[in-house]
């Protein structure tokens, strides 16, 4: 599959638009996603309370982040585990790197990790020898389909049971089939070897405690635990921005992270992982944490954009998203897609590549009614893209057939509307006109702004009289 371009977001998004195996794909799971999110949340009564506590602790971590990763480090390393510090993603794949030289090469598996996608960290290793090996389920679809992750907690969410059903037949060499069971005893018994060859493995981390040193790892098949366990050499990478001051915390993100993300009540398997293990334990000899900035913090000296860093990739405000559940993860070009996505990319990644992304949101709030550190995603949204228009305009579309600046545009336009709205008899002019130009329906087709919105939609049908007439009417009957 050919990398999509976040500077490319409104191609992109007509792209998938006109996919209607993939919109059914998205609607199918975010849709699954929505109602166990759902019927979970409602088993809690203090849900509200929840939120407002894991906020409170993620201000707190946040604010205090020095004197916290500085605590985190010493007890790692007071545990036996060995941390590295990378400013970038160059630097965090060249660590990497080097830990897998040491360790002798050879087989490297990987759990599901969003900062490696980020980093770019498979195509780093797959410079100088073959690639680790994918060992969460989507991941390894995704993987074989040579793809990016669509959704972050489920990577593959694009695709339906026959999509993989074909892909295990063309990549696998085995008979196609389509029945779901039988597609998972089938990688298991691919990945199975895999854990029992590596060497070293790499996983994410979910949340890291500054109180004890500890890293802790949600999943759902195993997988993570085998990687974390098996190999020899464990390496973890993580963000500055997963840190938890005290080991109580983990009580309410716990509670919060599962019912959020896939609408369950505790996660299958939750590893705690407190430096190497002992000679008389099961486990890696060396335990690796590979501390990544690659931006975070500026983002973390920005009172505004700060919050952004909450994020805990439950992925909620993805399958809550009416701009997302049609068009998917692959449109933006990123890593991280979505509301989180279209806050955190052009961050990340730089304006220049993503400055279409903060305009990717309707702004209907359903992503900060579901975020369950409570970051409030529009606002954050309406940050950037003001930020963005005074520095340098609107972002072109590709769409725009007027010979005018899409930025002069914008402003005769609301001109006009503070003009027309400033009086009553202006408003109920314009309004007639707006009434009776809406059902001259070739205005669509040649004006711009009309032009783009009637392209995925059709505009709402006026009402047969104007609410002041309709009510005039009334009035006057009943005298």
């Amino acid at each position: 599959m050919k990398p999509k371009r976040s500077q490319d977001f409104a191609s992109n998004a007509r792209e998938a638009l006109a996919d209607e195996h993939l919109r059914e794909a998205l609607k199918r799971g975010t849709s699954r996603f929505e109602r166990e999110r759902r019927d979970a949340v409602s088993e809690v009564p203090e849900w509200e309370d929840l939120r407002e506590k894991a906020r409170l602790i993620k201000e707190e971590a946040l604010t205090n982040l020095d004197r916290y990763l500085e605590q985190f480090v010493e007890r790692a390393e007071a545990a036996g585990a060995k941390v590295h510090w990378a400013r970038d993603a160059q630097e965090a794949c060249s660590d990497i790197a080097h830990i897998i030289d040491a360790a002798g090469g050879g087989t490297v598996v990987k759990s599901k990790s969003m900062t490696t996608e980020e980093i770019g960290l498979n195509a780093a290793l797959a410079q100088g020898a073959p690639p680790p090996v994918e060992t969460d389920l989507g991941e390894w679809i995704i993987q074989l389909a040579d793809e990016p992750p669509s959704h972050i907690i489920a990577p593959a969410i694009h695709k339906t049971r026959e999509d993989v059903g074909a892909l295990f037949a063309e990549k696998l060499s085995i008979d196609e089939t389509h029945d779901i069971e039988e597609l998972t005893r089938i990688a298991r018994r691919f990945l199975r070897n895999s854990f029992a060859e590596a060497s070293v493995g790499i996983s994410g981390v979910n949340f890291a405690i500054a109180e004890t040193g500890t890293l802790l790892i949600l999943e759902n098949e195993g997988n993570a635990r085998l990687t974390t366990s098996l190999p020899r050499v464990h390496i973890a990478v993580m963000g500055i921005e997963k840190i938890l001051p005290r080991i109580e915390d983990l009580e309410v993100f716990l509670r919060l992270l599962p019912r959020s993300g896939t609408g369950q009540r505790m996660t299958s398997y939750l590893s705690l992982i407190t430096g190497k293990t002992k000679a008389a334990e099961e486990g890696p000899d060396a335990v690796h944490i590979v501390i990544l900035d690659n931006g975070r913090s500026a983002m973390l000296k920005d009172r505004v954009t700060r919050q952004s860093l909450a994020c805990i990739r439950c992925g909620a405000c993805l399958n809550h998203c009416p701009v997302y559940r049609e068009i998917g993860g692959h449109a933006y070009g990123s890593v991280y897609p979505g509301p989180i996505g279209a806050v955190i990319t052009p961050q990340l990644a730089g304006v220049e590549k993503a400055s279409q992304l903060p305009f990717a949101s309707s702004l209907c709030g359903a992503c900060r009614d579901v975020c369950p550190v409570k970051i409030d995603l529009p606002e954050l949204l309406l940050e950037l893209r003001a930020r963005l228009v005074e520095r340098r305009g609107l972002p072109h579309s590709p769409d725009a057939r007027s010979p005018l600046p899409r930025r002069t545009l914008e402003r005769m336009g609301f001109r006009l509307w503070a003009f027309a709205m400033s009086g009553p008899r202006r408003y109920r002019f314009f309004m007639g006109v707006g009434r009776r130009a809406v059902r001259i329906t070739f205005l669509s087709t040649i004006l711009g702004p009309l032009r783009a919105w009637t392209l995925g939609r059709d505009l709402p049908a006026p009402a047969p009289m104007s609410f002041r007439r309709a009510w005039q009417r009334r009035r006057g009957s009943k005298r």
